[in-house]
């Protein structure tokens, strides 16, 4: 059987045989079905970086995803390891060549079905990057992100290998792993028991079309500066609907874009979850009133 192919599972922990460079191999089981990111790159060395620290670390640590980058270099079959040639056309910079990219994703994609398993290019051209995008990457079996470098990937192989394009910005970078990092902070946070609190990844920016309501702790008054009266009443109501409002200001005043999404076309009112959780709220607290 070939290392490819080879797959034990011991119990809830699933441990597979892999062709990569050694240095690339993650020492650390991953319990069986665990969500995978794989990163195509010219600089494994450059992850887990930032993810390995915090909540993403941690969960990384206790096998609940699994990151394996992997060395584009050694899909290069010339004594140089060469991976880019000139752009054809002329122009300056160089361009990651379909060959070696193409040998990259395929080795990558080794009995992942796309519909469960998405290819992504990270792109300043692509669509941009979504929260409800987010959620259903963390849905699914796993991904594996391309990081572009030079001038980026030579168009044939996108196409022909169907790699989808998403970009976490208007700006360029000089590489892809910052963007594939971003992304992989953002889609892991949703797996479940990631997150110490189930809530927290609700009632933040994007979860139903809004941009978060400001947030404030103790002490309650800060050089002057007083936590707002309605947050200390206790009444469950108000305090959702001065959130929703807050919520809605915000996001009118920053983002007309997702205000117009937010808002009903057809009939012109506001459909989200916000308007639902502060109607239940006030449901509560009526109820409590009735006691």
């Amino acid at each position: 059987m070939s290392p490819e192919k080879e797959n034990r599972s011991h119990g809830r922990l699933s441990i597979s045989a892999s062709t990569r460079p050694r240095e690339l191999i993650q020492d650390r089981p991953a319990l069986a079905g665990a969500w995978t990111a794989k990163v195509l790159t010219l600089y494994p060395e450059m992850f887990p970086g930032i993810l390995g620290h915090s909540l993403t670390g941690r969960a990384l640590q206790e096998g609940k995803w699994v990151l394996e980058p992997i060395d584009m270099r050694v899909f290069a079959r010339d004594r140089h390891r060469t991976v880019d040639d000139t752009p054809a056309g002329g122009g300056a910079g160089m361009v990651l060549k379909p060959d070696i990219v193409a040998r990259a994703v395929d080795f990558a994609d080794q009995g992942h079905p796309r519909s469960d398993w998405p290819v992504i290019y990270l792109s300043p051209r692509g669509k941009p990057l979504t929260q409800a995008r987010v959620q259903a990457l963390s849905n699914s079996r796993g991904v594996t992100l391309l990081c572009g470098r030079f001038e980026g990937v030579d168009q044939r192989v996108l196409d022909a290998r169907q790699i989808e394009e998403i970009s976490i910005g208007d700006f360029v970078l000089t590489g892809g792993e910052i963007a594939a990092t971003a992304l992989i902070d953002a889609t892991v946070r949703l797996i479940p028991r990631v997150l110490g609190n189930a809530e927290s990844s609700r009632e933040e920016s994007f979860s139903d079309g809004l941009l978060e309501h400001p947030q404030y702790t103790r002490p309650t008054d800060w050089e002057g500066h007083m936590v707002p009266e309605v947050l200390l009443s206790g009444h469950h109501g108000n305090i959702a609907k001065w959130r929703r409002a807050q919520s809605e200001a915000l996001t009118k005043e920053r983002r007309p874009d997702l205000w117009r999404a937010y808002m009903d076309p057809a009939g012109g009112s506001e459909l989200s979850d916000a308007h639902n959780t502060a109607a239940k709220g006030e449901d509560k607290d009526n109820d409590d009133e009735h006691d």
